[in-house]
């Protein structure tokens, strides 16, 4: 059995469901193995890249302070704690994949956080969100975004 790369719709998946279970998260204060296996008993996780879903659920509370370092300095004055826990949950994933996940392109990830937090985000947080990544990016991937 040849092995396949996730398709670009799980991954989308797995940021869905990884923002809402780090919401939950960030929430409730659970420990994030038992929040994975909640979603994998009460979601359709079948077309969900789980791997990836898994390592953002897992990884981005135990580094949470290099994490939340990457993307707080371009906050615009602003403290996490003023944030919504949606916007929050949306900057740990990007700044998770913009500083652990290099094989992931720095567009790819802005437009998948924009695109949440239009979803599910409060009113303008894309636009909030789009600011903090585009000048995070610029500083952890900065060869990547000049093009160099």
């Amino acid at each position: 059995m040849a092995f396949s790369a996730p398709t670009p719709a799980a991954r989308r998946k797995a940021r869905h469901y990884a923002m809402q279970a780090l919401y939950q998260w960030q929430i409730s204060k659970l420990d994030p193995w038992e929040i994975t296996q909640q979603f994998r008993e009460e979601y359709d996780m079948s077309h969900v890249d789980m791997e990836y879903f898994e390592e953002l659920v897992q990884s981005i509370p135990r580094q949470l302070d290099a994490i939340d370092g990457a993307f707080e300095p371009y906050l615009q004055g602003r403290s996490l704690q003023e944030l919504d826990p949606i916007t929050v949950a949306l900057l740990r994933i990007a700044g998770y994949e913009l500083t652990r996940r290099i094989d992931v392109p720095f567009k790819v990830v802005i437009n998948e956080a924009v695109s949440l937090a239009k979803k599910f985000g409060a009113t303008d947080a894309h636009k909030f969100i789009n600011g903090v990544l585009d000048r995070a990016a610029a500083k952890h991937r900065s060869l990547e975004v000049s093009g160099k």
